[in-house]
């Protein structure tokens, strides 16, 4: 049998190999540049583009960026606001763009519009062009400030704005065009695929702030363990679902040319804390990953201390399940239950530096209604001997507490926020999002004792980060307001710290 000492160096020197090998496109710091441009002089005017910046500048700060947020930038402004942006990337950042607003596409090249664009009429694409921003040079600027990691975030597929009754419109339709020729490193999503239009939303009765793609991207970005074409991938399904759901045909598309996969949520903090725990004196570790904690089963094989162990995230088509395996892996399957055929879960386009073979996909999908059971879970190591099967539990009402309460905890800045519209509003909707794993919320106005019960909708294990239609996500408070207290009793009855917020 292997000695335990021996077993825990292959556990840290694989847990190592696997933090190097997800995180390659670590870089020094992450900048977001976002802007959202509602109030057009000359074109029709938009309702949701500003609400939209800001709500993706609230996320990015989530995720550690440091965000830069414009609003209703004219040509003048927008240049200067790049410039800006410009001397903030340094050479291994990663770098966001989001734009919401108008976008145009002359040519086959995308054109960002500021507010104080011309109207133009057809034979007049010039004055667009001289106007506007091309989409190419913000890539073009980035690539010269050698940003490792270069993200750009569209949501400026919408009508063409010069079309106009009686006249003959500027050459160019709804939609963007493809940016099909992208640089290496970097990576593109547009809120409708080409010549389709985004929706601001889905009804007269849609009350939700953001457009369709926002309000659903912004989500999905903060489901830890994501790379960026899991996010990209999520988000052109659920945007799709929704739009056809009003006869309306609406794909994001994206355009990858990363080398590398990048995490913006999650990844790096679980493989370090994965090292730092196998580095504890303990005793040798149990042959099951269990929410909540069960007893632990025969082993699979004696001398194997190496057992996976995974991950719950809930979004909202069901359950991603991400497994990690200390050991090289040539293929992995699993099944749900004790009978059964295996599944394999294929392959990802990445090779495995141990192996230098193509990477086996480490995670699987379950539907949002599956029931408690165990997942059976086997693998093929380097040998091509199979190692396994190992159960690991699935409990996906202690999983959907779980991966809630570990959200709340990383994103504890963004728990509330202030607006003024018409008054002086705080917003908890964050709280709303994630109300499953809390079982109250307290609040203190102007005070640091949190003395008032907020009230939240039930959970809805069907639809958990979904908030009701008739539920009011903000307070309103008195003009002379300075701050806010929160205190969290989660479900398992533990208190989070008091959280101060102030305007």
């Amino acid at each position: 049998m292997k000695s335990w000492v021996s077993g825990l160096s292959a556990i840290i020197v694989a847990a190592a190999a696997l933090l190097a090998f997800a995180v390659p496109a670590h870089a020094a710091k992450r900048v977001a540049l976002v802007i959202g441009n509602n109030d057009y002089r000359n074109v029709p005017k938009l309702q949701k583009a500003v609400n939209d910046a800001r709500t993706m500048g609230d996320t990015l700060k989530q995720l550690g960026f440091s965000v830069m947020v414009a609003e209703n930038l004219n040509r003048q402004a927008f240049s200067e606001t790049l410039l800006a942006f410009d001397r903030t990337v340094e050479p291994g950042d990663t770098a966001f763009f989001f734009y919401a607003g108008h976008g145009f596409e002359i040519m086959g090249q995308n054109f960002l519009l500021p507010t104080d664009v011309p109207a133009a009429t057809e034979g007049q694409e010039e004055l667009v062009r001289d106007a506007s921003v091309l989409a190419d040079r913000i890539v073009e600027r980035l690539q010269n400030k050698k940003a490792r990691t270069s993200i750009l975030v569209f949501d400026a597929c919408r009508n063409n704005p010069f079309e106009r009754a009686g006249t003959r419109a500027v050459a160019g339709g709804g939609g963007l065009a493809p940016m099909t020729q992208l640089p290496e490193g970097v990576f593109s999503v547009f809120s409708a695929g080409p010549r389709q239009t985004a929706l601001d939303r889905l009804s007269n009765d849609d009350t939700n702030p953001n457009s369709v793609f926002t309000r659903t991207f912004a989500r999905e970005l903060l489901h830890p363990g994501e790379n960026l074409v899991q996010v990209a991938q999520r988000t052109r399904r659920l945007v799709s679902e929704a739009a056809e759901t009003v006869k309306h045909k609406q794909i994001p598309v994206y355009f990858d040319q990363m080398v590398d996969d990048v995490f913006l949520n999650g990844a790096v903090k679980e493989l370090a804390d994965a090292v730092k725990d196998a580095t504890k004196p303990s005793a040798p570790p149990q042959q099951v990953a269990a929410l909540p904690p069960v007893s632990v089963p025969k082993l699979p094989k004696e001398d194997s201390v190496n057992a996976p162990i995974a991950s719950f995230s809930r979004h909202n088509g069901g359950w991603t399940v991400v497994f990690s395996i200390a050991d090289p892996t040539l293929g992995i399957s699993w099944r749900m239950g004790d009978a059964g055929d295996f599944r394999e879960t294929g392959f990802i386009d990445t090779l495995d530096p141990r192996t230098r073979k193509r990477m086996p996909n480490p995670s699987i999908e379950l539907p949002a209604d599956a029931p408690a059971g165990t997942i059976q879970l086997r693998y093929v190591d380097t040998l091509g001997e199979m190692q396994g099967p190992f159960p690991i539990r699935f409990d996906p009402d202690a999983a959907l507490i779980r991966d809630q309460r570990k959200i709340l905890d990383m994103t504890a800045t963004s728990w509330l926020s202030f607006r003024e519209f018409n008054g002086l509003l705080v917003y908890y909707t964050h709280l709303m999002s994630y109300r499953c794993a809390i079982r109250e919320v307290r609040i203190g106005i102007d005070t640091a004792v949190p003395d008032k019960v907020l009230k939240m909708p039930a959970c809805n294990s069907r639809d958990p980060s979904a908030i009701p239609s008739d539920a009011q996500p903000y307070l309103k408070l008195a003009p002379q307001t300075k701050s806010v207290s929160v205190e969290l009793t989660y479900r398992d009855g533990s208190v989070s710290e008091i959280k101060t917020f102030r305007r």
